[in-house]
């Protein structure tokens, strides 16, 4: 399972010495932003994200927003993932009430944006593609539950500062209210197309249920819930993969995975 996605969302990042500031992308909201960053401060989730140093957006080059970070260490490429730590990080976010009015999160909005370029993308034969993701729309377009999530969470999504190794969330673009399963819905994508293996799944699975994260059953088969999400997120996936490199030969693993799975 990569700790980047295939491409950034038309976001950029500069790094000066300790400090981080990322330039969001041109279709960000102010207000949103602003209310995400704001809800990340509050009690007990201040623990679980890494905070800014600037608790508000401002304007950048270009009138785009920017906002400021320290620099964290995140997880490289050749590390083991903690995989234990991400449930029971996950879980304890979900299980966080719900304060200040954060706005919805952004899985549902990347998977429209997704069925977007890919009408405008992808030859005939991939067509089932955009079918299948208009399918996905309709039925994650309500929550079975609302809790506090991440929006958009891969594994280069956690990092920790240099004088603590706890690991703790990055980047609240996609952060806000809204089913939890969005946030297990990555690992669940790579691990139905083998490209995360059962004892790093199991893993993450049995410290987010023993933390009591409610997008799973506390027993039993945990893939009814995450079918759909991780269906969304393997089409999300697919979509990076075509916009970052104009083919899809580094993602054709998701993508046969994609087609084989049932919406039920």
């Amino acid at each position: 399972m990569p700790t980047r996605p295939y491409a950034p969302a038309h976001s950029q990042v500069y790094i000066c010495a300790g400090v981080i500031v990322k330039l969001h992308s041109p279709a960000a909201n102010r207000d949103r932003l602003a209310r995400r960053i704001h809800c990340i401060g509050g009690p007990d989730i201040d623990r679980l994200w890494i905070q800014p140093l600037i608790y508000a957006p401002f304007e950048g080059p270009d009138d785009r927003l920017a906002t400021v970070w320290p620099r964290v260490t995140v997880l490289a490429t050749i590390d083991r993932p903690p995989w234990s730590e991400i449930g029971t990080l996950l879980a304890k976010l979900h299980g966080l009430p719900i304060r200040d009015d954060p706005p919805r999160l952004g899985g549902h909005t990347r998977l429209q944006l997704a069925i977007k370029f890919l009408r405008k993308t992808v030859p005939s034969e991939l067509g089932w593609m955009i079918e299948r993701g208009d399918q996905l729309a309709g039925l994650l377009a309500e929550p079975t539950q609302v809790t506090l999530a991440h929006g958009d969470f891969h594994l280069g999504q956690i990092g920790h500062t240099p004088l603590r190794r706890s690991w703790k969330l990055l980047d609240v673009d996609d952060f806000g209210t809204g089913d939890p399963s969005w946030d297990l819905s990555s690992p669940a994508a790579y691990w139905a197309a083998g490209l995360l293996d059962d004892q790093s799944w199991t893993e993450f699975l049995a410290a987010y249920r023993d933390a009591g994260g409610p997008a799973i059953p506390a027993s039993g088969d945990p893939w009814p819930a995450l079918n759909l999400p991780a269906q969304a997120a393997l089409l999300i996936a697919v979509t990076q993969q075509l916009r970052a490199t104009g083919d899809l030969r580094g993602a054709q693993q998701l993508l046969d995975t994609a087609r084989r799975l049932p919406l039920q």
